[in-house]
């Protein structure tokens, strides 16, 4: 054992500090001790597109995590909405809370399932950054204008943004992320019905299903705070029932302040322990199998049949009572009218854009690259552009 005098003077003379050949291999062998035959391994991974040296201390999926999380783009979500605007009160999601729910609810399952919880991290992360300002509005809006250049996804100009857009302090374009965060959101890119297909990864699924669970939970909790939805009202439905029912048994009756947090938890708390129960399950019998082994063969983790069928319904509800609210409905439209306007502008006088997209105009076409410009503005800078373009007073600023 260090001695009292022993360690002070560690502490005024640190020595200084080498990774030894197994502190480098502390990632390989943690995850051996600690993960799944299934989960997806830090030493299978397919590499990144330009090659670097492995960090001394960090996976490649925790320097992807830390890649995303210092990014530009990652920032810019905390001024993008999640459904509701700052008009519509302060607290409320935005994409960057939202972004950190999601990551936060994935971690959870994909520790209980023994996957891997730094590559279901950096997907989290990632997920979402490249929405546009003004929520799934200004997702149909630039989908919209983009049309003859193929459309406008979000999770597709994720990709975007992670391969070209972002600038880092390397001599190549984009976060050189390893391929396997690539892989996972081209296949959140090309998702059929909502779901990602059958043979992505477990860990892409587990982000999947934590994103649909998180929103649909916390929409509800954002629009009861609002008063766009009542607890009465939300009751009739059946897996709001069955959480009211679970509460009162633990709580007994509580009052609207306290029972609205309440039942965001107990929504989530549902959903999870469903969804883990399920895949627990099915994953029992390919103990042993390899990550590509379990995509090959199309395993899909999903709800059990009855959650899945009160999901509908109660996703249902929300798109006619609070996507469709009438409130909503009206600031959507003026969003989109902005937004709509804006595109004009710029598509009439490219030589407005920042010279970034005017350099990218050779290689994607001034609609692609006016709608990429669009695409990574905040909500608030969005409407600045709007009144600065209509008073038409000089050049717009970069973001």
């Amino acid at each position: 054992m260090t001695s009292i005098p022993q360690a002070a003077e560690i502490v005024r003379n640190p020595p200084s500090f080498r990774w030894s050949v197994d502190a480098l291999d502390s990632v390989t062998r943690r995850e051996h001790l600690m993960l799944a035959s299934y989960a997806t391994f830090s030493r299978d991974s397919g590499g990144r597109i330009h090659a670097e040296p492995e960090h001394t201390y960090r996976g490649p999926f925790q320097r992807d995590r830390d890649r995303i999380l210092h990014s530009s783009a990652f920032r810019r979500l905390s001024g993008k909405m999640q459904v509701f605007t700052g008009e519509m009160g302060e607290y409320h999601r935005t994409r960057l809370t939202h972004t950190f729910e999601v990551a936060s609810i994935a971690r959870t399952i994909t520790r209980v399932l023994r996957l891997n919880e730094d590559l279901t991290e950096a997907l989290a992360l990632m997920h979402d950054i490249g929405h546009p300002p003004f929520g799934h509005c200004g997702e149909d809006v630039l989908d919209e204008y983009m049309v003859s250049a193929g459309g406008f996804s979000h999770n597709a100009f994720a990709l975007v943004i992670a391969e070209e857009l972002e600038q880092r302090y390397t001599g190549y374009p984009g976060l050189n992320l390893s391929s396997e965060i690539l892989e996972g959101q081209t296949k959140r890119a090309i998702k059929r019905d909502g779901v990602v297909e059958a043979s992505a990864r477990l860990e892409v699924q587990v982000v999947d299903i934590a994103d649909s669970l998180a929103y649909d939970a916390h929409d509800i909790d954002d629009a009861l705070q609002i008063g766009l939805l009542s607890i009465e009202a939300l009751s009739q439905l059946r897996l709001v029932r069955r959480a009211l029912d679970q509460i009162e048994q633990h709580y007994g009756r509580l009052s609207n302040a306290k029972l609205r947090p309440a039942l965001v938890h107990e929504l989530i708390d549902l959903q999870v322990g469903d969804f883990l129960d399920q895949a627990t399950g099915q994953l029992q019998s390919w103990g042993g199998c390899r990550s590509d082994e379990l995509s090959m063969a199309g395993v899909q983790l999903q709800h059990s049949l009855q959650l899945r069928d009160e999901q509908s319904e109660l996703e249902a509800y929300l798109f006619r009572n609070v996507y469709r609210h009438p409130k909503l409905m009206s600031v959507r439209k003026k969003a989109a009218d902005r937004l709509g306007q804006l595109f004009d502008q710029l598509s009439k006088d490219p030589a407005r854009l920042p010279l970034r997209f005017r350099q990218r105009i050779d290689g994607v076409g001034h609609v692609r690259a006016v709608g990429e410009y669009l695409a990574g503005m905040t909500d608030r800078f969005c409407n600045r552009q709007y009144e600065f373009l209509v008073a038409g007073t000089g050049p717009l600023a970069d973001w």
